[in-house]
């Protein structure tokens, strides 16, 4: 043994009972759990005392936007201090890989919101597997803050083979998708994403998605769908998720699986009995979400599909012209834009969250209707300013959650944690920095809408089995040293809608393969984080 973690509480991320333990870790692994009065104690030239503690696996982010934060960031204590071991990448349908030049130029446009323009990168990739190996060779050789897994973006793969079209594909062009995602899967992707309320992947019709997922189920992967819908005809997208999945034989994993808007208020019981009448006939299903209410995005993905088609250069000119703007205005506000989910939008609960242009920062932290109010204008007038002069760069929290909604899907027996934490803005969603804390403090400790065990369960164990890990997720010897001490009596989450950036408490220790990133509560500057491929 190299250390010795002494009279821990371990919560072995089973959802069984916790025991006192201690646990000797050798060469990255849990090589020893000696339970209180089995035998003799293991030893090691370091012990850690942790009395009062509770000893958890490292925590699985389902639902992660770190694809650049990983690359630029080397401390990333926004996911290391929460205990956050694992992110998983690629999600909503949009991301880095795989690309061309002229896709990688027109994604970073399309996504500048969620990462920003990456003009700080080195786009030396372009292959999944390429990204996956610059992970690992990141900040010269040593790697990076936590592990990575990938999914392919489905909305990338059409933006490769067919531009921003809204079209069917044609045959050539579905093969060529096809290829793109066998490949992905090939050089270790676990899955492949989708953003069906986002350009160009919600142009992709159902028998297209279908045939991307049966690729992907070849691989023994899962399909994770941001799908059409979370307001307006929230159940019919949540069903055709299960349908097209079922015809294509692949595992499905959703995404941020929330109940949002006010036509879906008390409803999460009719979501949870689909997913369980789908589970008892055999389906393999899981989701993920945060323990919030407002959600997250960028504000021009509330516009109405047909407005992005030709992509951001194209969103843009159509904004710039007077009777153009004036019909997307009559979708967001009349009809009800399918990037707003099918409801009339409600410009007071837009918040603007942050923005790459520091012209226009004075817009952070108010409502688009604040901001009208106090330019006396109408709300679209100044949306519409905004995007132009923030080149759809602006991100937004939209507050339009059901917090006994969030409660009931979160005790669902396939529930998982995922944050879709956004990095960057001056004002981030607080689940950025707060969810796992959040889940241990506020909804396990101080609630009690799951026992400590059953919610570490749901962060570890349960995410480690969608992604097929076969030495991850539990506190069990032989597997990987990927843990986490935190105590039980304080944790939560320091972050904030006021002070959104701001670090939990009561995580002192955190490790990835038996090192520490976080120790004394504070990032050790340990790059012990790899990109983990997709297991054979």
């Amino acid at each position: 043994m190299h250390l010795v973690i002494r009279d821990a509480r371990v919560i072995d991320g089973t959802g069984g009972a916790s025991f006192r333990a201690d646990v000797g870790i050798r060469d990255g692994r849990i090589a020893e759990i000696r339970r209180e009065g089995t035998g003799p104690r293991p030893t090691a030239p370091r012990v850690l005392d942790a009395d009062g503690l509770a000893l958890a696996p490292g925590f699985i982010d389902m639902h992660a936007h770190s694809d650049l934060a990983l690359l630029r960031d080397p401390d990333h204590s926004a996911k290391a201090a929460q205990g956050v071991t694992l992110e998983v990448l690629g999600q909503d349908g949009l991301s880095y890989a795989p690309v061309d030049d002229d896709t990688l130029a027109a994604v970073r446009k399309a996504i500048t919101g969620w990462n920003g323009d990456g003009s700080d990168i080195d786009f030396d990739w372009r292959s999944v597997g390429e990204y996956l190996d610059r992970l690992d060779r990141n900040f010269g050789g040593e790697g990076i803050a936590v592990n990575a897994a990938y999914l392919i973006p489905q909305g990338t793969v059409r933006m490769y083979a067919m531009g921003w079209e809204d079209r069917p594909a044609t045959d050539a062009e579905l093969t060529r998708m096809k290829q793109l995602v066998a490949e992905g899967m090939a050089q270790g992707a676990v899955g492949m994403s989708s953003g069906l309320t986002y350009t160009p992947g919600m142009y992709a019709n159902d028998s297209e998605l279908a045939e991307l997922c049966r690729v992907v189920a070849g691989y023994d992967g899962y399909y994770c769908p941001h799908h059409r819908s979370y307001g307006a005809g929230a159940l019919q997208a949540y069903e055709e998720m299960v349908n097209l999945t079922r015809e294509a034989g692949c595992a499905l994993h959703l995404a941020h699986a929330t109940m949002n808007f006010g036509v879906n208020k008390g409803k999460a019981p009719d979501l949870l009995a689909l997913l369980d009448d789908a589970l008892d006939a055999g389906a393999d299903i899981s989701l993920d979400t945060y323990p919030y209410t407002p959600g997250c995005t960028t504000l021009v993905a509330m516009l109405p599909s047909w407005a992005g088609e030709g992509g951001p250069d194209a969103v843009l000119a159509r904004l710039r012209d007077d009777a153009t703007a004036e019909r997307i205005r009559h979708h967001l506000e009349v009809v009800g834009s399918d990037g707003c989910h099918g409801v009339p939008i409600e410009w007071d609960t837009i918040e603007i969250s942050g923005v790459s242009d520091p012209a226009v920062a004075g817009h952070v932290g108010r409502t688009i209707q604040q901001s009208a109010d106090e330019r006396g204008e109408a709300p679209w007038a100044t949306a519409r300013r905004l995007l132009i002069a923030d080149r759809l760069g602006s991100t937004i929290l939209q507050h339009v959650g059901h917090e006994e909604n969030v409660r009931q899907i979160m005790r669902h027996r396939v529930h998982t944690g995922g944050s879709d934490g956004i990095l960057q803005g001056d004002k981030p969603h607080p689940r950025a920095y707060g969810t796992f804390p959040q889940y241990l403090g506020r909804y396990a400790r101080e609630l009690g809408i799951l026992s400590l065990e059953e919610a570490v369960a749901h962060l570890t164990s349960r995410p480690a089995a969608r992604l097929r890990l076969p030495d991850r997720g539990l506190v069990r010897e032989g597997y990987r040293a990927d843990l986490v001490l935190f105590d039980p009596r304080t944790v939560a989450a320091g972050s904030t809608f006021e002070e959104p950036r701001t670090l939990p408490v009561g995580i002192p220790h955190v490790l990835i393969d038996g090192r520490f990133v976080v120790e004394d509560g504070a990032r050790t500057g340990v790059l012990a984080g790899r990109a983990v491929r997709r297991t054979p």
